[in-house]
């Protein structure tokens, strides 16, 4: 799964961004009615595993510069994983970031 946010527009109002993509690589929404159900829950949950993922990846990746043996083939496997993860990332960012209430002004 790869995200771009360029080709992802910021989510209506009242829908969420999903961590998932559809068959078609295409975003999936969520229209919770403002009422956390549990897609919801399994969203948080899913979202929680890429933060996770993107924290070891990036002290894998640490470890993998400060490796001054470390070969091309390790160094672009070490950057994949990092592209991978940066991605995920992004969109719960994005995701969360939609969802924040507007500031008072």
């Amino acid at each position: 799964m790869t995200y771009d946010r360029n080709a992802c527009s910021t989510p209506p109002v009242g829908l969420r961004l999903l961590p998932w993509e559809s068959d078609n690589g295409k975003p999936c929404f969520l229209s919770t009615g403002g009422v956390p159900g549990r897609l919801s829950r399994l969203a948080d949950e899913i979202e929680a595993d890429q933060l996770r993922d993107g924290a070891d990846v990036l002290g894998g990746a640490k470890v993998v510069l400060d490796d001054l043996k470390a070969g091309e083939d390790t160094l672009r496997r070490a950057l994949r994983a990092v592209t991978q993860v940066l991605g995920d990332v992004l969109r719960v960012a994005d995701s969360r970031g939609a969802r924040l209430p507007e500031p008072a002004g």
